[in-house]
């Protein structure tokens, strides 16, 4: 796993972090090789990785299916899981305090696991998530329990435009007192988004203000589309 840390530390995080202040999201090219990709998604029928399948259709949620993992965690998405934690900490913490929110991050993930168990939030949120054609996500927030972490990332399994066609990424901000704003993304093979879990803080004239976000997927056109997400809060028992 050298090669993967070594990665995550040559990340230019001040952009990172200039890029959530501004967006909510950041995108980062190219952190997976296609090897890891096609081995993560050559897992997805290995029914001991996972605690639990979701058919989207079933609960309106969408078309397609998710698998949250089990603990432990594969080794790869473990590695990604603790290693970009502490980064993203410096920037929820200053969201919070912004927001004049009561709540401070511990730069080390397994402390702030923790305080997810402790809270009774005790089961693996990462998931693997498949879509066919027609599939799509609706718009939604992964929040699973009172403690939350307010950034989260995905990672591109599948290649657009070679392995599937659609399937762009949504954001909708909405402004108080103003329409939403949708914005659309297209990551690539390996690449990973960072982006806001439920809202990020917006500077106004009368002080930072909270502008919600939410996130989902456009219908797939053709193809099959394969992408992991990876939450830093678990989820409630």
């Amino acid at each position: 796993m050298t090669n993967i840390v070594e990665k995550i530390n040559s990340i230019d995080w001040q952009y990172i972090t200039e890029s959530m202040h501004q967006n909510g999201y950041a995108s980062i090219p190219k952190l997976l090789s296609d090897e890891e990709c096609d081995s993560l998604i050559a897992n997805y029928d290995l029914h001991p990785l996972y605690r639990k399948t979701v058919v989207m259709a079933r609960h309106r949620f969408g078309l397609g299916e998710y698998k949250y993992f089990n603990y432990p965690l594969p080794e790869l998405i473990q590695t990604i899981r603790s290693h970009i934690y502490p980064y993203l900490t410096p920037i929820a913490n200053s969201w919070f305090n912004a927001l004049h929110i009561d709540t401070q991050f511990p730069l080390e993930h397994a402390e702030f696991l923790q305080q997810c168990h402790l809270n009774d939030q005790q089961k693996a949120t990462v998931l693997i998530l498949k879509y066919g054609n027609g599939g799509f996500n609706t718009l939604h927030q992964d929040l699973y329990g009172d403690l939350y972490f307010p950034i989260q990332v995905v990672l591109m399994l599948s290649d657009p435009d070679e392995d599937f066609t659609g399937g762009e990424f949504v954001l909708t901000q909405q402004v108080p007192r103003a329409q939403s704003k949708a914005i659309v993304l297209k990551p690539k093979k390996g690449d990973i988004l960072i982006f806001t879990t439920n809202f990020k803080p917006e500077k106004g004239t009368k002080g930072y203000y909270r502008v919600n976000m939410k996130h989902g997927v456009s219908e797939v056109k053709t193809g099959q589309r394969y992408a992991l997400g990876i939450i830093f809060h678990d989820a409630v028992n």
